[in-house]
């Protein structure tokens, strides 16, 4: 019999976006073989009344094996929130699927990580299971892939593999050469580097990027589908992380995934797929300019 993966839920203050991220989970197959965490962060000042709303609307969600809600009793922020949550369940089950407040899933999503979970469980270079894909170009790629950069808006990850993350920035700093640095930017395509940084000056509180360099430096792989299985409804302006945004808009993969690669290393031409999205992603100078007045003048 399969060991299904239990689901961790990250929720805060958005109750129209929770809403459409359970409503899709529900309808995944497989729901209702999955125990649902939901971890509900507490409130800053000023968010009492629509964290509680948040949690009213949660505690009466039906459809799976069970639902457990946890509250926070204060505000522990996304990334103490997510770390505490993903171990928590790691260590319960050996391994987890997470999701935050503004992933819409595919029906698929689940069978899709529970598959990959099974299949590389003992596969030690997979580390991460991702299920958002830019819009890249398909074109001659496969269904599913591996390449170093992994994916942090839906995923999945066993306890073998989160044993390797690292919270001290100054540990991942001291492993990094600029030759290890360059590679870890997909040769120079994306500032990660920059996040990193700004993690060590006090400028973001990122956990994922802390999860990627963890898994980069353990020379670890993550598993990709070459269509997303998932949306981000996030990039609306209404996350406390993002801005209004239609970088990332994707169309989701309409069918369940069928086949994953058995040969385990990086997959060039879908690396150089993500590489060429990634450092074009925002346009060019006229597109970038619009795009500022746009989010931050016009605010439209």
């Amino acid at each position: 019999m399969q060991n299904f993966a239990p689901i961790a839920l990250f929720v805060y203050n958005r109750p129209v976006h929770t809403q459409r991220v359970i409503e899709a989970l529900q309808k995944n197959v497989h729901a209702e073989l999955s125990d649902l965490y939901i971890f509900s962060d507490g409130a800053r000042s000023g968010d009492e009344d629509v964290v509680n709303e948040v949690r009213d609307l949660v505690k009466k969600t039906e459809g799976f094996k069970s639902v457990t809600v946890v509250e926070r009793p204060s505000n522990y922020g996304l990334a103490k929130s997510v770390i505490s949550g993903v171990t928590q369940l790691n260590k319960e089950y050996g391994h987890v699927i997470v999701f935050e407040d503004d992933v819409v899933s595919s029906p698929y999503s689940l069978k899709y990580f529970n598959d990959a979970l099974e299949k590389y469980k003992d596969t030690p270079k997979v580390m991460h299971i991702g299920a958002f894909m830019y819009a890249i170009d398909t074109k001659g790629l496969p269904e599913t892939f591996f390449v170093r950069h992994i994916s942090s808006q839906c995923w999945a990850t066993w306890d073998r593999a989160w044993q390797y993350f690292e919270p001290d920035i100054d540990k991942i700093i001291q492993q990094f050469d600029e030759k290890k640095k360059f590679a870890f930017q997909l040769d120079g395509a994306m500032n990660f580097w920059k996040h990193v940084m700004e993690f060590k000056h006090g400028k973001n509180n990122s956990w994922a990027i802390r999860w990627y360099a963890s898994v980069f430096l353990k020379g670890g792989l993550g598993l990709q589908t070459s269509v997303s299985m998932v949306d981000n409804i996030g990039h609306d302006g209404s996350g406390v992380h993002s801005e209004k945004s239609n970088i990332y808009a994707v169309t989701v993969k309409p069918d369940p995934v069928a086949s994953f690669p058995d040969k385990i290393e990086e997959h060039p031409e879908a690396y150089q797929a993500l590489r060429y999205f990634l450092k074009h992603r925002k346009g060019n100078l006229v597109q970038r300019g619009i795009r500022y007045l746009r989010n931050h003048i016009l605010k439209v």
